[in-house]
């Protein structure tokens, strides 16, 4: 069997790519008063976001924008929390699961984005399945790829989800390829 190796950043590619986020990434040819406008920008967003949430701590609407400019802002450790709050909030809600999973993910901490896409997967419901079929291939192609290792053949049945929600994606397709070998 061979072993398919990418790196994070084509993951979270991929992640964009899949329709998981909307996030806007800045240009890397930015001043650096570009940089510190945006900087100071999203501070003050999530300054103003926070004490909506202080004063309403179970405005979903409010946490998920909080949660999205903590993302904005790459500080993954209150992004994991503030869609951690929005899951105790709205459980059933599937999409706060795919979100954490993906800070998770972008914090380098596969274990718990792991667990997390394990739980966006287990909470969609079958009539948001069509809509969520681009996400569910990519948390299944991402199970797939991390248990290409360790377990070859639960891989393969992750690789195979991603192929069927997802039959255009060439990284599912190549991970598949190698599963099967």
């Amino acid at each position: 069997m061979k072993m398919i190796k990418m790196n994070t950043k084509s993951m979270v590619l991929g992640l964009l790519f899949a329709g998981g986020l909307g996030l806007v990434n800045a240009q890397t040819t930015q001043t650096d008063n570009t940089a510190k406008t945006v900087q100071t920008e999203n501070n003050a967003t999530i300054d103003s976001l926070k004490k909506q949430v202080e004063a309403n701590p179970k405005d979903a609407n409010a946490l998920a924008k909080l949660a999205t400019a903590y993302q904005e802002a790459s500080d993954w450790t209150n992004a994991i929390d503030t869609w951690k709050k929005i899951s105790a909030l709205l459980p059933d809600w599937a999409p706060a699961y795919y979100s954490q999973a993906y800070a998770y993910q972008s914090a380098k901490d596969d274990v718990n984005a792991k667990i997390a896409y394990e739980k966006y997967i287990a909470t969609v419901k079958p009539e948001e399945v069509e809509q969520n079929k681009k996400n569910l291939a990519y948390a299944y192609f991402y199970l797939a790829f991390s248990e290409q290792k360790n377990n070859p053949e639960k891989a393969k049945e992750h690789i195979a989800k991603s192929i069927q929600y997802d039959p255009t994606n060439q990284d599912a397709i190549k991970l598949s390829k190698a599963l099967n070998s």
